[in-house]
């Protein structure tokens, strides 16, 4: 299929794996950004996985000592911050800004565009379209809507599918290494780390600093502390600036109200181990991120492919999130090879694939989620979700590729 057109809406990094992937394969892509700016400033830590780095390595992205921080191994501690647990598993942690500007960078700049708001998709036999709401229109042979968990293309293509709260936030945020105490750097920095306080999770390690530098002394430490907050009453209220406008998809940092910040520090301090309250407390512009699953029955529609979350939503507990959308981008563009003659047998080869492997991380996460979810249940259900909730469990499952 060397020379056909691809249109990628969504710009993240969904979008462009797909675009870097389908670019070496000779393909003509465009890239279409709903926002007007860079993204690099969003999102937080990453996980990595081998099969991360393959991926990489086929978006045409070099990969190096330089991609993110490595780490031998595992700890957990208790609520005055004694470790309670150890366990070797060496892993590479990276930042979502880091993968961002390698990918961003190895594709051709004229083929991403900023300001591009998707209204509409047209298709026939021959081409499909994304007609834009400035008016213009973007033609092509295939499209890909990797446009996030808000998606546009999935919305148009099938509204009834929508994001599904679990019961629980987590609160995110990075502290520089530089500012730690060295008792806190001691404990935490070195390792993947995690704190289990009564209904709670905490869970944080080391990623690259500003300018994605690896270098100690200028990394950061990256955190990410599930809290329950049930759906009617505490989590509007996180969401609520202080103009009283409820942020339904997500409130920016800048607009999260000071007293909702000030009882997150407070009960840093109460219930966390000293070293992690003392990140929380040094965490520049903490964001809460509402958790939610999402899974589409179908993802292949005519000349239009769903990929990334725009297709699935899993939990943060497998740590596959970056993973996963490499691993579909890698997918859809061998599904295309495989069937130069026909975009609608590729995608229907990619769609049988992918549904599958979407269903099974959507449902492991929710299992490893399930002690979380079950703290607005009933004592049953809180029982039951015991089971992924032992120090020796959240450490060798968490962020660890599951077996089917």
């Amino acid at each position: 299929m060397a020379g056909k057109t691809a249109v990628i809406v969504g710009g993240s990094l969904g979008g462009l794996f797909a675009a870097n992937m389908l670019h070496q394969a000779g393909w003509k892509v465009r890239v279409l950004e709903r926002s007007g700016a860079t993204l690099a400033g969003r999102g937080a830590g990453i996980v990595t996985h081998p099969e991360l780095f393959d991926c990489l390595s086929r978006a045409s992205v070099t990969v190096d000592d330089t991609v993110g921080v490595a780490i031998p191994g595992r700890v957990v501690l208790d609520r005055v911050g004694r470790t309670i647990l150890q366990s070797d598993l060496p892993q590479v942690l990276t930042a979502w800004g880091r993968l961002y500007h390698l990918l961003k960078a190895a594709l051709p700049e004229d083929l991403y565009r900023f300001d591009s708001n998707v209204k509409a998709i047209e298709q026939d036999s021959s081409s499909v379209s994304a007609v834009l709401a400035d008016g213009g229109r973007e033609t092509g042979d295939l499209l890909i809507g990797a446009d996030g968990i808000r998606s546009t293309v999935r919305a148009l293509l099938q509204p009834s599918i929508k994001p599904i709260y679990a019961g629980y936030v987590a609160w995110r945020g990075m502290a520089e290494e530089s500012d730690l105490t060295p008792e806190t750097h001691a404990a935490l920095f070195e390792r993947f780390a995690f704190c289990l306080p009564p209904g709670e999770q905490m869970l944080g390690y080391p990623i690259a600093g500003e300018d994605d530098s690896v270098a100690p002394g200028r990394r950061r430490f990256n955190y990410v502390w599930y809290r329950p907050a049930d759906e009617v009453g505490a989590l509007p209220d996180l969401l609520t600036d202080k103009s009283g406008k409820c942020h339904a998809e997500g409130i920016p940092p800048g607009l999260i109200r000071a007293d909702v910040r000030d009882a997150m520090s407070k009960a840093a301090e109460d219930i966390l181990a000293p070293q992690f309250a003392e990140v929380v407390l040094k965490s520049r512009r903490p964001f809460v991120q509402p958790i939610f699953d999402l899974e589409s029955p179908h993802i292949a529609f005519g000349r239009v492919a769903l990929l990334g979350d725009a297709a699935f939503v899993a939990r943060p507990h497998c740590g596959m999130g970056v993973t996963k959308v490499g691993a579909d981008a890698l997918e859809l563009t061998r599904a295309l090879a495989a069937h130069p003659q026909s975009i609608g047998d590729a995608l229907e080869a990619y769609e049988a694939k992918r549904v599958a492997f979407g269903g099974f991380i959507v449902r492991h996460a929710r299992k490893l989620g399930a002690y979380m979810q079950a703290q607005l249940k009933s004592n049953a259900e809180r029982a039951a979700a015991e089971r992924y909730r032992t120090p020796e469990a959240v450490m060798r499952e968490t962020a660890v590729p599951p077996v089917a």
